[in-house]
């Protein structure tokens, strides 16, 4: 970032935090905002504790920053954001990512996992939002990992079979194989379809043995065979997200419920894993 823009965000962020003093103390009266280029790839700016902006402020903060690669897309606790900045509200909590990239396949990007743990904490327009953890094999290692893990953040997760669902505002994590997805669910027929319908720049081939990891044009950069795992998230018209820790086989899910951190998924739009190494989705 050059120091131009650093001083203008400065100055941005200081009117905001004045704008702001009369607000009530603590966690609530904050925000994290990040931006990134080319699919999260290179961090330009990360502050994790900023105010919470007046209406209509975000957009002078991110002003600052020209976007170099053409296109971009805006994320309030990994949901794309449909509306003009200058409109959007946002509240304590909320992670607001904004990522510049090259033009790619996709249109639009409808929901990204490197917000995580969100949209689990705070969910959409500051209410939390009902989540449900749903695997092909409840006694499973991973299904319990991954309903474990969103336990000790704090998130009141139900947990179940894999079922067709109709509730548009549970935020639904599904565990098991892709074979065993497959055909079940609208979510992961967009999947299928690949990042046109989706937003997700990977797709399982027709045996769901091995995964096609796609570059920003849609094209094969990789193929992941057997043991791998993928985090990642779409998100139907009218309907919460949808996520999914799946893989290739049961190995795979392991890997992908082992993966399922912070740390781990900061900045991904989604994320394969093979012999547990993260690969990047999409592929530069």
């Amino acid at each position: 970032m050059s120091p131009s823009s650093v001083r203008a965000l400065a100055l941005v962020l200081a009117v905001t935090t004045l704008a702001g003093c009369g607000a009530s103390a603590g966690k609530s009266n904050e925000i994290s905002l990040t931006l990134t280029r080319d699919f999260g790839a290179d961090d330009v700016v990360t502050l994790p504790r900023e105010p919470v902006p007046a209406d209509g402020e975000l957009a002078a903060i991110l002003r600052p920053f020209g976007n170099p690669r053409g296109a971009q897309s805006l994320f309030v606790n990994g949901i794309l954001v449909d509306k003009p900045v200058s409109g959007l509200e946002v509240h304590g909590g909320d992670r607001v990512w904004l990522d510049q990239h090259p033009a790619g396949v996709a249109r639009k990007i409808p929901a990204v996992v490197g917000a995580f743990p969100e949209p689990f904490l705070h969910g959409v327009d500051g209410e939390r939002l009902p989540v449900r953890v749903e695997c092909d094999d409840p006694r499973a290692g991973a299904c319990a990992a991954v309903a474990d893990k969103l336990v000790a953040l704090g998130v009141v997760a139900g947990r179940s079979i894999i079922s067709r669902s109709a509730a548009d505002m549970t935020v639904r994590v599904l565990v098991a194989p892709w074979k065993r997805l497959r055909g079940r669910e609208f979510e992961v027929d967009r999947i299928d379809a690949g990042p046109r319908q989706s937003g997700v720049f990977a797709r399982f081939d027709a045996s769901a043995q091995r995964l096609l990891v796609l570059d920003a044009a849609g094209n094969v950069a990789r193929t992941l065979g057997a043991g791998t795992g993928l985090i990642a998230a779409t998100r139907a018209a009218r309907r919460q997200p949808v996520w999914f820790v799946t893989g290739t086989d049961v190995a795979g899910v392991d890997a992908a419920a082992r993966a399922l951190d912070e740390s781990v998924l900061a900045d991904r739009f989604a994320l394969a894993i093979s012999g547990d190494l993260p690969v990047a989705v999409p592929q530069p």
